[in-house]
């Protein structure tokens, strides 16, 4: 790899970063230069140790390490998914990009605490589809045909598990994205109905992620200190929360 490539690498790496830290996200570490070998033994060593207490902590939870299925009720309109009941004591809006790394990292983490918690009655999430990142794919607009496509699928039944897939088949920043093509495969083995496919294609939902998109971007509410908003981003009962541990939701499950 040349020098000039790895330089366009470490400051994709280097933005990433920085927007996971501005949504109180804690970014993975990266390797900035060689590693003596001691380094590695020690290493091997703790990851070793770490690899036996997570088994401990999974055998302590009845040995199942199987994600909790989503059992909530589903409702969509004008850009924004409503799971769970709407009488739920606590009230969490979810503000996420499709193309967010720190998206990605906050939703795998908390994906079955929010479940759980959704399944029990004891949530309510609405969830803002955001087109933040549409200028970080070639051709521009990856954010928005994701987002339109997770809003045709919550209208087709199957947006819990199709939230899932984007975040799990997450394309890199300022790469191509996901294809229409592939986004309609996705939503076709969830189980799909027809008319699912032109929902993707057509983009009906476009404009209302655009108006979310501006919306909370321009919110006070939900700006950081600098002034700024970013994705992942939470707020509970209306007030913005941190969200850089998991913490956070038993917070909110207790100020309910």
């Amino acid at each position: 790899m040349g020098g000039a490539s790895r330089n366009e690498d470490r400051r994709r790496q280097e933005a990433a970063a920085a927007r996971m830290r501005a949504a109180g996200i804690t970014p993975p570490p990266t390797a900035t230069k060689k590693t003596p070998p001691a380094v590695y033994v020690v290493l091997g060593v703790l990851g070793l140790a770490l690899v036996i207490g997570i088994a401990l902590f999974v055998a302590d939870r009845g040995g199942s390490s199987s994600p909790v299925t989503a059992g909530y009720p589903v409702a969509a309109s004008k850009g924004v998914v409503t799971l769970g009941s709407t009488s739920a004591p606590v009230k969490i809006d979810l503000y996420e990009d499709y193309l967010c790394p720190g998206c990605k990292i906050f939703s795998e983490r908390d994906h079955d605490d929010l479940t759980a918690a959704l399944n029990e009655g004891k949530i309510t999430i609405k969830y803002h589809t955001i087109a933040l990142l549409n200028e970080r794919s070639t051709p521009p607009g990856y954010s928005t045909r994701a987002a339109n496509a997770a809003l045709c699928a919550a209208e087709a039944g199957i947006f819990p598990a199709y939230n899932d897939k984007l975040f799990a088949e997450q394309p890199a920043e300022d790469g191509p994205g996901l294809t229409d093509a592939q986004l309609i495969a996705f939503g076709t083995a969830l189980g799909a109905p027809a008319g699912f496919d032109k929902c993707v294609t057509t983009g009906p939902h476009a404009a209302a992620i655009g108006a979310e998109t501006k919306k909370a971007v321009g919110d006070p509410n939900l700006q950081s200190s600098d002034g700024r908003f970013g994705t992942p981003t939470a707020a509970v009962n209306g007030k913005k929360v941190s969200i850089s541990s998991s913490g956070w939701l038993d917070d909110a499950l207790a100020a309910g």
